[in-house]
């Protein structure tokens, strides 16, 4: 059985995560997923609209993930491919070589993320429909047809 492992915050659940997800479990038969706790996104300098409980329930619904646990520091990595049996470690193309020192232990792969989202995205969308200051709601309905296009 090969065990396929990664970590994430998972905010605002999006296309690019289930992509994400969906590629890990192709490439094994047992998918792991670390999510970040909110006190480790403090440490990352990360607010999160979504608190730990509910974005670890939404990972752990997805139906290619087998296991969901905690992720509460960067120097747990090493410690979860021993203690998952991890084959493989998928992060995302953003952190290449970040976590080449890990090869010692498992595979590492670093695989393209999905074009056009991000949870960071989707965030900058909906503050700045938040503060639109026009009144006749036009910058709002602009800013919406353009989420709705990024994710179309």
């Amino acid at each position: 059985m090969t065990t396929v492992l990664t970590y994430g915050t998972f905010d605002l659940f999006h296309v690019g995560h289930l992509n994400l997800l969906r590629r890990m479990a192709d490439l094994g038969d047992r998918v792991v997923v670390g999510v970040s706790t909110d006190a480790f996104n403090g440490e990352k300098g990360k607010h999160t609209f979504i608190g730990y409980d509910h974005r670890s329930a939404v990972v752990k619904a997805i139906r290619y993930v087998d296991q969901v646990f905690a992720e509460a520091s960067w120097a747990q990595k090493r410690e979860d491919i021993i203690r998952f049996e991890a084959d493989i470690l998928v992060m995302g193309d953003d952190w290449a070589g970040r976590f080449d020192d890990l090869q010692d232990l498992c595979e590492v792969v670093y695989v393209a993320r999905t074009a056009n989202v991000s949870s960071s995205y989707l965030k900058m969308a909906i503050q700045r429909l938040n503060s639109s200051s026009r009144d006749d709601g036009e910058e709002s309905l602009e800013l919406s047809n353009e989420l709705g296009d990024r994710l179309s």
